[in-house]
């Protein structure tokens, strides 16, 4: 264990297999948490060792991710460090030498199975209605055998000799949790293609990198028994385990990439599950934050919102929950919408450029007045999303305008063509206006109003939907003065050229 003494490092090691996974991006926020709290070392370790997962551009896409997040490291990829590589596939020398070690010492062997040979035996295990459990070879494969098997092209991978021993992990979450000795089997510590297990490269890993604290998942609990036994076997030190609750969506299914992939082939909207999916959706980084760090964990009071330095401040492991914890996009929702009412502006307008950008949208040529000016016009939004949908109209070309056919029926063409005789007789008012400015334009509104002793939406919506081809947008007076004269008359009379064909 850890002593008082020594720096707090703690670390996150993701695969490279795509965007950053929500989950993950709470793992990293907690590792980062402790280490910040204790002024220690946030160690960034990339996994790929696992080359048939291995995604193009996915590291990237990672650093990418945390960037954006606000997650920094001290040590890893584009940072360096005193205990590189940080890279497993660059590590291949390091691993080979303590699997050696473990071979000669006699608590790993190889193991020559072929697949065929193995299903048989799960095959066997299936029909004597028992779990299928690896059995030992008696007597033990030597060295010289295995070498010689996979000069001969055979499929050949080194297994961890188990002990016959129970094994407790002190769970600073859990509490112990034991698992006795006939629950083990020695599981694969070395691929045939000579690449390391998850496990044994993990192991070698937290240990050379000093690592002394490692939390994570729940669904990694299992693997800690395994990892508790590699270090004895090694002469490492066991840092301090936490497992964390794992989040599940509120139907109680598990949070998962494969999602998007069933939403997609049914025909429906992928959910958000990378963090990625979330900053292409309009989300704040900081509402994800907030968000993610109540997943499981709390200081016990009614505080909901809290800014980083606050969580910092805030957090611990001892407040880590047990219970599973539950995604609920509407509560994350409310958290962006607060958050998008409270950042100070110049943040705001940031976060609004990078959503512009991230999504390839036209307000990129936006200037930052303009875009500030619209943010104050829109407030209140929930997402970028929304506020994107309220004023990307005023960034497409004339021509280019399509009026949304349930918006025509609904506020042009009701009633007789109602809409469309207001908005006729608007157009001749609007084209008469000189000062075109939001307060003459609402005059205006209110004056046409008055006169045809009706309802403001009566007047604005039949305008709104005209300009801007739905019924969203900012207030009726902002909206005609930021599109300008001469393209709201043009969109006008292009939507009463719709009342021929209703």
């Amino acid at each position: 264990m850890p002593t008082s003494s020594e720096i707090v490092r703690v670390r996150f090691a993701p695969s490279p297999t795509g965007y950053l996974h929500i989950g993950g991006a709470r793992t990293m926020l907690f590792n980062w948490l402790v280490a910040r709290k204790a002024g220690g070392c946030m160690v960034l370790r990339i996994e790929d060792t696992d080359q048939a997962r291995h995604v193009e551009d996915s590291l990237q896409k990672i650093l990418d991710d945390l960037r954006w997040l606000g997650l920094t490291w001290d040590e890893g990829p584009e940072a360096g460090g005193d205990y590189g590589p940080y890279f497993q596939s660059q590590r291949l020398d390091i691993y080979n030498q303590y699997m050696q070690q473990l071979l000669d010492a006699g608590q790993a062997y190889y193991a020559m199975e072929s697949p065929q040979e193995l299903d048989r035996m799960r095959e066997i295990a299936k029909k004597e209605q028992g779990g299928f459990r690896y059995p030992r070879p008696d007597p033990l494969p030597t060295i010289e055998q295995g070498q010689l098997a996979m000069r001969e092209g055979r499929k050949v991978v080194v297994r961890c000799k188990m002990p016959d021993e129970d094994i407790t992990v002190h769970d600073s979450i859990l509490g112990d949790v034991t698992l006795t000795a006939d629950q083990f089997e020695d599981f694969i510590i070395q691929k045939s293609d000579g690449f390391p297990t998850y496990h044994f490269a993990c192991v070698v890993d937290d240990a050379l990198m000093k690592i002394t604290h490692v939390l994570r998942g729940q669904e990694h609990l299992m693997n800690s028994h395994k990892h508790v036994a590699l270090q004895h076997a090694l002469g490492f030190p066991t840092p301090i385990y936490g497992h964390m609750p794992v989040i599940f969506n509120l139907d109680g299914s598990k949070m998962s990439k494969r999602d998007k992939e069933k939403a997609i082939k049914a025909g429906l909207a992928p959910p958000e599950i990378e963090v990625h999916d979330f900053r292409t959706a309009g989300f704040l980084p900081e509402a994800i934050l907030n968000f993610i760090a109540l997943l499981g964990w709390s200081t016990g009071d009614d505080q909901e919102a809290y800014t980083l330095d606050e969580l910092t401040q805030a957090f611990s492991m001892e407040r880590i929950g047990k219970t599973n914890a539950k995604f609920d996009r509407a509560k994350l929702l409310s958290f962006n919408t607060d958050w998008a009412a409270r950042l100070p502006e110049p943040l705001l307008l940031e976060r609004l450029k990078d959503y512009a950008t991230i999504n390839n949208l036209p307000i990129c040529s936006a200037t930052d007045d303009l875009l500030l000016r619209l943010l104050q016009a829109c407030a209140g939004f929930r997402t970028f999303a929304d506020l994107q949908k309220k004023i990307g109209f005023l960034f497409i070309e004339d021509e280019a305008i399509e009026f949304d056919p349930k918006a025509v029926k609904k506020v042009l063409a009701k009633n007789d063509n109602a809409g469309f005789s207001i908005l006729n007789q608007t157009l001749t008012k609007l084209d008469a206006l000189e000062d075109w400015t939001k307060s003459p334009i609402e005059d205006l509104v209110n004056d046409l109003c008055e006169s045809l002793d009706t309802k403001m939406g009566n007047v604005a919506q039949p305008i709104r939907v005209a300009v801007s081809g739905s019924t969203v947008s900012p207030p009726i007076g902002e909206t005609l003065e930021l599109l300008g004269k001469d393209k709201t008359l043009i969109r006008i009379r292009k939507c009463l050229k719709l009342h021929v064909a209703v």
